[in-house]
């Protein structure tokens, strides 16, 4: 493990600075400084993510080009008009995916914290139903995924859920409370003086290697894995 973090006291002043200042001119003024203390920070994270994930996760995508968010705003359609985005964030989506269409990991930095995990947030009526069918073929699978000791430490399977078992499954399932999860994720934040400190690598790669047996799970349900197998309990 390096000592440090690619992330400097610089990153975090530029992003408190930005917070304070939201507006182009401000911006643009001062790009040459989000290039270096921000964007190619982040660059360097998502390279190294890349070779990482080659020993957990080989079938996550990690790449600049796609990984990283734009820091502009999209606000045509919002009546926040404030054009930059105050975090720099990345996303792994599976290589036969999207991050529109995958499970996979997301990161974070901004001035208030380092926000980090993985899963799926929205996934469409027909995976979701795919999702629900592996879980309840194999529920006790899942189960323990879920309350792994790892996941644990994150905090536990987080995200949006029904009052009701689904039409279609049974009240009585023993998966029943899993069955009516509309979002699988899971995720840890930290203090933002992480970004720049030495255990800013051991924390990332520890909960993203706790997730991802989670984002394999969901993306095997959606059949995005290049080898989908069934699984029984």
């Amino acid at each position: 493990m390096p000592a440090a973090a690619p992330f400097t006291p610089k990153t975090l002043a530029f992003l408190r600075a930005l917070k304070r200042h939201n507006d182009r001119a401000w911006f643009h003024a001062r790009k040459p400084d989000y290039e270096a203390h921000v964007k190619a920070p982040m660059v360097a994270v998502i390279e190294r993510l890349g070779e990482e994930f080659k020993a957990f996760a080989p079938e996550q995508m990690a790449d600049p080009r796609k990984s990283l968010y734009r820091i502009w705003r999209d606000t045509r359609f919002s009546d926040d008009k404030r054009p930059l985005k105050t975090n720099v964030a990345a996303v792994f989506p599976h290589r036969n995916g999207s991050r529109h269409t995958s499970a996979g990991f997301y990161m974070e930095i901004s001035a208030g914290w380092v926000f980090a995990g993985g899963g799926v947030y929205m996934p469409e009526p027909a995976a979701l139903l795919r999702i629900r069918e592996q879980i309840a073929r194999a529920p006790g699978r899942f189960r323990r995924l879920a309350t792994s000791p790892a996941m644990k430490k994150m905090g536990g399977l987080q995200g949006a859920t029904l009052t009701r078992v689904p039409r279609g499954f049974p009240a009585t399932h023993p998966g029943a409370a899993d069955l009516k999860r509309k979002q699988f994720m899971a995720f840890k934040e930290w203090p933002p003086e992480l970004m720049t400190s030495a255990r800013f690598w051991p924390e990332l790669l520890t909960a993203l290697r706790a997730v991802a047996p989670l984002v394999a799970f969901l993306n095997d349900a959606m059949g995005i894995s290049r080898s989908s197998r069934a699984h029984t309990d």
